[in-house]
Protein backbone atom coordinates (compact mmCIF):
# COMPACT_ATOMS: atom_id res chain seq x y z
CA UNK A 1 0.00 0.00 0.00
CA UNK A 2 2.65 2.46 0.94
CA UNK A 3 4.44 1.55 -2.26
CA UNK A 4 1.33 2.68 -4.48
CA UNK A 5 0.36 5.78 -2.56
CA UNK A 6 3.64 7.08 -3.02
CA UNK A 7 3.38 6.28 -6.95
CA UNK A 8 0.10 7.74 -7.33
CA UNK A 9 0.84 10.34 -5.03
CA UNK A 10 4.09 11.33 -7.29
CA UNK A 11 2.22 11.53 -10.58
CA UNK A 12 -0.08 13.38 -9.02
CA UNK A 13 2.87 15.94 -8.26
CA UNK A 14 4.08 15.84 -11.76
CA UNK A 15 0.85 17.24 -13.20
CA UNK A 16 -0.12 19.40 -10.29
CA UNK A 17 2.31 20.57 -7.33
CA UNK A 18 5.16 21.63 -10.45
CA UNK A 19 5.25 25.47 -11.91
CA UNK A 20 3.74 24.20 -15.01
CA UNK A 21 0.82 22.66 -12.41
CA UNK A 22 0.62 26.27 -10.73
CA UNK A 23 0.35 28.12 -14.52
CA UNK A 24 -2.34 25.70 -15.44
CA UNK A 25 -4.64 25.82 -12.59
CA UNK A 26 -4.06 30.20 -12.25
CA UNK A 27 -5.87 30.38 -15.39
CA UNK A 28 -9.10 30.14 -13.48
CA UNK A 29 -7.92 32.18 -10.71
CA UNK A 30 -10.10 35.43 -10.16
CA UNK A 31 -7.98 38.28 -10.32
CA UNK A 32 -10.63 40.52 -8.78
CA UNK A 33 -10.30 38.29 -4.85
CA UNK A 34 -7.57 39.80 -4.30
CA UNK A 35 -8.27 43.38 -5.63
CA UNK A 36 -9.06 45.10 -2.28
CA UNK A 37 -7.53 46.56 0.92
CA UNK A 38 -7.61 44.74 4.51
CA UNK A 39 -6.25 48.26 6.26
CA UNK A 40 -7.19 47.63 10.08
CA UNK A 41 -6.98 43.67 10.16
CA UNK A 42 -4.35 42.63 11.87
CA UNK A 43 -2.60 39.05 10.51
CA UNK A 44 -0.08 36.43 12.45
CA UNK A 45 2.23 34.36 10.48
CA UNK A 46 4.73 31.78 11.63
CA UNK A 47 8.15 31.39 10.00
CA UNK A 48 7.75 34.63 8.41
CA UNK A 49 11.83 35.70 7.69
CA UNK A 50 12.10 33.36 4.55
CA UNK A 51 10.21 31.18 1.93
CA UNK A 52 6.33 30.73 2.00
CA UNK A 53 6.02 32.91 4.79
CA UNK A 54 7.84 35.55 3.86
CA UNK A 55 5.76 36.05 0.62
CA UNK A 56 2.43 35.90 2.29
CA UNK A 57 3.92 38.47 4.67
CA UNK A 58 4.48 40.71 1.96
CA UNK A 59 1.76 40.58 0.11
CA UNK A 60 -0.72 41.27 3.00
CA UNK A 61 1.87 44.07 3.56
CA UNK A 62 1.26 45.51 0.44
CA UNK A 63 -2.77 45.26 1.32
CA UNK A 64 -2.06 47.02 3.85
CA UNK A 65 -2.75 44.55 6.73
CA UNK A 66 -0.80 44.31 10.08
CA UNK A 67 1.70 41.71 9.97
CA UNK A 68 3.49 39.83 12.86
CA UNK A 69 6.05 37.68 12.08
CA UNK A 70 6.62 34.84 14.27
CA UNK A 71 9.94 34.03 13.58
CA UNK A 72 13.16 32.08 15.28
CA UNK A 73 16.04 34.37 14.43
CA UNK A 74 15.86 37.56 15.37
CA UNK A 75 18.63 38.94 13.00
CA UNK A 76 16.63 37.33 9.85
CA UNK A 77 13.21 38.65 10.97
CA UNK A 78 14.87 41.83 11.43
CA UNK A 79 16.13 41.94 7.76
CA UNK A 80 12.99 40.43 6.25
CA UNK A 81 10.76 42.90 8.44
CA UNK A 82 13.09 45.82 6.86
CA UNK A 83 12.55 44.42 3.63
CA UNK A 84 8.88 44.21 3.24
CA UNK A 85 8.71 47.57 4.91
CA UNK A 86 10.76 49.09 2.38
CA UNK A 87 9.12 46.82 -0.43
CA UNK A 88 5.01 47.30 0.66
CA UNK A 89 5.85 51.12 2.09
CA UNK A 90 3.41 49.64 4.96
CA UNK A 91 5.13 50.25 8.40
CA UNK A 92 2.82 48.14 10.17
CA UNK A 93 4.91 44.93 10.66
CA UNK A 94 6.55 43.45 13.94
CA UNK A 95 8.33 40.93 14.86
CA UNK A 96 8.04 38.78 17.56
CA UNK A 97 10.83 35.99 18.30
CA UNK A 98 9.52 32.45 19.19
CA UNK A 99 11.11 29.32 18.63
CA UNK A 100 8.18 26.91 17.95
CA UNK A 101 10.12 23.45 18.68
CA UNK A 102 9.82 24.83 22.36
CA UNK A 103 6.63 24.59 23.33
CA UNK A 104 7.26 26.13 26.63
CA UNK A 105 7.91 29.52 25.17
CA UNK A 106 5.04 29.04 22.50
CA UNK A 107 2.42 28.98 25.44
CA UNK A 108 3.90 31.84 26.93
CA UNK A 109 3.88 33.85 24.03
CA UNK A 110 0.53 33.48 23.18
CA UNK A 111 -0.45 33.92 26.64
CA UNK A 112 1.56 37.06 26.95
CA UNK A 113 0.03 38.26 22.93
CA UNK A 114 -3.99 37.52 24.37
CA UNK A 115 -3.27 40.20 27.06
CA UNK A 116 -1.34 43.07 25.09
CA UNK A 117 -3.77 42.43 21.87
CA UNK A 118 -7.60 43.74 21.55
CA UNK A 119 -7.87 41.27 18.36
CA UNK A 120 -6.55 39.30 16.01
CA UNK A 121 -7.96 39.06 12.25
CA UNK A 122 -6.21 35.88 10.85
CA UNK A 123 -3.60 33.35 12.25
CA UNK A 124 -1.44 31.88 9.41
CA UNK A 125 0.57 28.26 10.86
CA UNK A 126 3.39 28.81 8.36
CA UNK A 127 6.98 27.45 9.98
CA UNK A 128 7.72 24.18 10.09
CA UNK A 129 10.99 21.29 10.14
CA UNK A 130 12.39 18.43 9.22
CA UNK A 131 14.58 16.68 11.19
CA UNK A 132 16.18 13.72 10.00
CA UNK A 133 17.75 12.50 13.46
CA UNK A 134 15.23 11.71 16.48
CA UNK A 135 15.91 14.94 18.69
CA UNK A 136 13.94 16.31 22.12
CA UNK A 137 13.08 19.85 22.98
CA UNK A 138 13.24 21.35 26.23
CA UNK A 139 10.06 19.92 27.47
CA UNK A 140 11.46 16.18 26.32
CA UNK A 141 9.20 16.13 23.24
CA UNK A 142 10.45 14.67 19.58
CA UNK A 143 11.43 18.32 17.88
CA UNK A 144 9.35 17.96 14.85
CA UNK A 145 5.92 16.99 16.37
CA UNK A 146 6.74 19.32 18.93
CA UNK A 147 6.58 22.60 16.09
CA UNK A 148 4.51 21.19 13.55
CA UNK A 149 2.03 19.93 15.61
CA UNK A 150 1.73 20.72 19.13
CA UNK A 151 3.16 24.26 18.67
CA UNK A 152 0.54 24.66 16.04
CA UNK A 153 -1.78 23.47 18.38
CA UNK A 154 -0.69 25.48 21.38
CA UNK A 155 -0.61 28.68 19.34
CA UNK A 156 -3.76 28.28 17.47
CA UNK A 157 -5.76 27.29 20.82
CA UNK A 158 -4.38 29.75 22.70
CA UNK A 159 -5.71 32.37 20.53
CA UNK A 160 -8.71 31.25 19.67
CA UNK A 161 -10.54 33.57 21.82
CA UNK A 162 -8.53 36.69 20.54
CA UNK A 163 -9.66 35.50 17.18
CA UNK A 164 -13.25 34.78 17.76
CA UNK A 165 -13.13 38.84 19.20
CA UNK A 166 -12.55 39.74 15.56
CA UNK A 167 -14.58 40.31 12.70
CA UNK A 168 -14.16 37.32 10.08
CA UNK A 169 -11.72 35.36 11.71
CA UNK A 170 -9.72 32.77 9.54
CA UNK A 171 -6.87 30.27 10.57
CA UNK A 172 -4.65 29.07 7.79
CA UNK A 173 -2.11 25.98 8.30
CA UNK A 174 0.09 25.29 5.46
CA UNK A 175 0.50 21.31 5.60
CA UNK A 176 1.89 18.90 2.88
CA UNK A 177 0.85 16.97 -0.30
CA UNK A 178 3.19 14.82 1.45
CA UNK A 179 0.61 14.27 4.31
CA UNK A 180 -1.37 12.33 1.36
CA UNK A 181 0.88 9.05 1.91
CA UNK A 182 0.45 9.10 5.70
CA UNK A 183 -2.87 7.36 7.82
CA UNK A 184 -2.71 9.25 11.27
CA UNK A 185 -0.49 7.12 13.58
CA UNK A 186 -2.25 8.27 16.65
CA UNK A 187 -0.23 5.39 18.83
CA UNK A 188 3.03 6.89 18.03
CA UNK A 189 2.79 10.55 18.10
CA UNK A 190 6.87 10.98 19.05
CA UNK A 191 8.36 8.31 16.56
CA UNK A 192 9.32 5.79 19.56
CA UNK A 193 8.39 2.85 17.46
CA UNK A 194 11.00 1.17 14.74
CA UNK A 195 13.70 3.28 12.79
CA UNK A 196 13.60 6.96 12.69
CA UNK A 197 12.65 8.71 9.59
CA UNK A 198 12.29 12.43 9.24
CA UNK A 199 10.73 12.45 6.08
CA UNK A 200 8.14 9.98 7.23
CA UNK A 201 7.45 11.91 10.52
CA UNK A 202 7.15 15.51 8.85
CA UNK A 203 4.60 13.79 6.93
CA UNK A 204 2.97 12.58 9.56
CA UNK A 205 2.98 15.60 11.01
CA UNK A 206 1.52 17.09 8.12
CA UNK A 207 -1.55 14.91 8.40
CA UNK A 208 -1.73 15.73 11.98
CA UNK A 209 -2.70 19.08 10.60
CA UNK A 210 -5.22 18.41 8.64
CA UNK A 211 -7.48 16.66 11.58
CA UNK A 212 -6.62 19.05 13.93
CA UNK A 213 -7.74 21.63 11.32
CA UNK A 214 -10.82 19.88 10.70
CA UNK A 215 -11.45 19.49 14.79
CA UNK A 216 -11.35 22.96 15.68
CA UNK A 217 -13.70 23.36 12.60
CA UNK A 218 -16.18 21.43 13.67
CA UNK A 219 -15.48 23.36 17.19
CA UNK A 220 -15.60 26.68 16.86
CA UNK A 221 -17.77 27.96 13.97
CA UNK A 222 -17.44 31.67 13.97
CA UNK A 223 -13.69 30.97 13.02
CA UNK A 224 -13.17 30.00 9.39
CA UNK A 225 -10.12 27.24 9.51
CA UNK A 226 -8.39 25.99 6.29
CA UNK A 227 -5.76 23.92 5.52
CA UNK A 228 -3.58 23.97 2.45
CA UNK A 229 -0.97 22.40 0.32
CA UNK A 230 1.44 24.92 -1.43
CA UNK A 231 2.95 22.20 -4.28
CA UNK A 232 6.50 21.75 -4.71
CA UNK A 233 8.23 25.19 -4.26
CA UNK A 234 12.04 26.32 -4.10
CA UNK A 235 12.38 27.17 -0.39
CA UNK A 236 15.60 27.27 1.49
CA UNK A 237 13.65 24.77 3.75
CA UNK A 238 13.37 22.03 0.95
CA UNK A 239 16.46 22.86 -0.28
CA UNK A 240 18.26 22.15 3.06
CA UNK A 241 16.11 18.97 4.45
CA UNK A 242 15.93 17.51 1.27
CA UNK A 243 19.06 18.40 -0.75
CA UNK A 244 18.23 15.59 -3.53
CA UNK A 245 14.71 15.97 -4.35
CA UNK A 246 15.58 19.56 -4.93
CA UNK A 247 18.25 19.07 -6.99
CA UNK A 248 15.99 16.29 -9.13
CA UNK A 249 13.35 18.82 -9.39
CA UNK A 250 15.24 21.89 -10.30
CA UNK A 251 13.45 25.09 -12.23
CA UNK A 252 9.94 22.51 -12.08
CA UNK A 253 9.80 23.67 -8.04
CA UNK A 254 7.25 26.39 -7.63
CA UNK A 255 8.46 30.09 -7.06
CA UNK A 256 7.88 31.25 -3.19
CA UNK A 257 5.04 33.64 -4.75
CA UNK A 258 3.60 30.75 -6.49
CA UNK A 259 3.93 28.55 -3.16
CA UNK A 260 2.09 31.15 -0.87
CA UNK A 261 -0.47 32.70 -3.23
CA UNK A 262 -3.75 29.85 -1.78
CA UNK A 263 -2.22 31.31 1.41
CA UNK A 264 -2.96 35.24 0.68
CA UNK A 265 -6.07 33.93 -0.74
CA UNK A 266 -6.96 32.19 2.08
CA UNK A 267 -6.09 34.90 4.47
CA UNK A 268 -7.70 37.76 2.48
CA UNK A 269 -10.34 37.02 -0.27
CA UNK A 270 -14.50 37.26 0.28
CA UNK A 271 -14.37 34.00 -1.77
CA UNK A 272 -12.21 32.12 0.15
CA UNK A 273 -14.66 32.89 3.34
CA UNK A 274 -17.93 31.71 1.34
CA UNK A 275 -16.19 27.71 1.28
CA UNK A 276 -16.94 25.35 4.33
CA UNK A 277 -14.62 25.49 7.22
CA UNK A 278 -11.88 22.47 7.91
CA UNK A 279 -11.05 21.82 3.95
CA UNK A 280 -7.92 20.77 2.23
CA UNK A 281 -7.00 23.23 -0.22
CA UNK A 282 -4.58 23.22 -3.48
CA UNK A 283 -4.09 26.32 -5.66
CA UNK A 284 -7.50 28.19 -4.25
CA UNK A 285 -10.25 25.17 -4.19
CA UNK A 286 -10.81 22.70 -2.30
CA UNK A 287 -9.27 19.09 -2.69
CA UNK A 288 -9.99 15.92 -1.11
CA UNK A 289 -7.44 15.16 1.99
CA UNK A 290 -7.56 11.46 0.93
CA UNK A 291 -6.01 9.85 -2.28
CA UNK A 292 -8.36 6.96 -4.14
CA UNK A 293 -7.84 3.84 -2.63
CA UNK A 294 -5.29 4.89 -0.11
CA UNK A 295 -6.83 3.06 3.10
CA UNK A 296 -5.58 6.92 4.86
CA UNK A 297 -8.56 7.12 6.30
CA UNK A 298 -8.75 7.08 9.94
CA UNK A 299 -11.98 5.68 12.55
CA UNK A 300 -13.29 8.25 14.72
CA UNK A 301 -11.23 6.83 18.33
CA UNK A 302 -8.10 7.14 16.37
CA UNK A 303 -8.66 10.91 15.84
CA UNK A 304 -10.17 11.29 19.72
CA UNK A 305 -7.32 8.96 20.82
CA UNK A 306 -5.15 11.78 18.75
CA UNK A 307 -7.00 14.97 19.94
CA UNK A 308 -6.33 13.50 23.76
CA UNK A 309 -3.12 12.83 23.67
CA UNK A 310 -2.53 16.46 21.91
CA UNK A 311 -5.01 18.33 25.08
CA UNK A 312 -2.86 16.56 27.76
CA UNK A 313 0.91 17.10 26.38
CA UNK A 314 -0.40 20.82 25.53
CA UNK A 315 -2.12 21.17 28.94
CA UNK A 316 0.92 19.10 31.24
CA UNK A 317 2.98 22.25 29.71
CA UNK A 318 0.92 24.47 30.26
CA UNK A 319 0.61 23.41 34.02
CA UNK A 320 4.04 23.82 34.58
CA UNK A 321 5.03 26.45 33.49
CA UNK A 322 2.27 28.20 35.66
CA UNK A 323 3.78 26.16 38.58
CA UNK A 324 6.85 27.71 37.82
CA UNK A 325 5.52 31.33 37.19
CA UNK A 326 4.09 31.22 41.11
CA UNK A 327 6.88 29.62 42.18
CA UNK A 328 9.15 32.16 41.23
CA UNK A 329 6.67 34.80 42.65
CA UNK A 330 6.73 33.30 45.88
CA UNK A 331 10.33 33.36 45.81
CA UNK A 332 10.24 37.21 45.00
CA UNK A 333 7.66 37.72 47.47
CA UNK A 334 9.07 39.82 50.96
CA UNK A 335 8.88 37.58 53.72
CA UNK A 336 7.71 39.47 56.69
CA UNK A 337 8.02 37.18 60.17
Amino acid sequence: MSLYRNAVWFLNGIHQYTRKGFEAASKDFEAKDLDLSVVGRSFMITGANRGIGRAAALAIAKKGGTVHMVCRDRDRAEEARAAIVHESGNTEVFVHVVDLSQTGRVWQFAQDFVKQHSSLSVLINNAGCMLHQRELNAEGLEKNFATNTLGVYVLTQSLIPLLQKSRDPRVITVSSGAMLVQRLQSDDLQSQKGPFDGVRVYAQNKRQQVVLTQQWAKANPIIHFSVMHPGWVDTPAVSSSMPQFHQMMGDRLRSVEQGADTVVWLALSRAASRTCSGQFFQDRRPVPAHLPLAWTRSPAEDVQSFMTQVENLAGAVGSRLREDLNSSLEASTPQFV
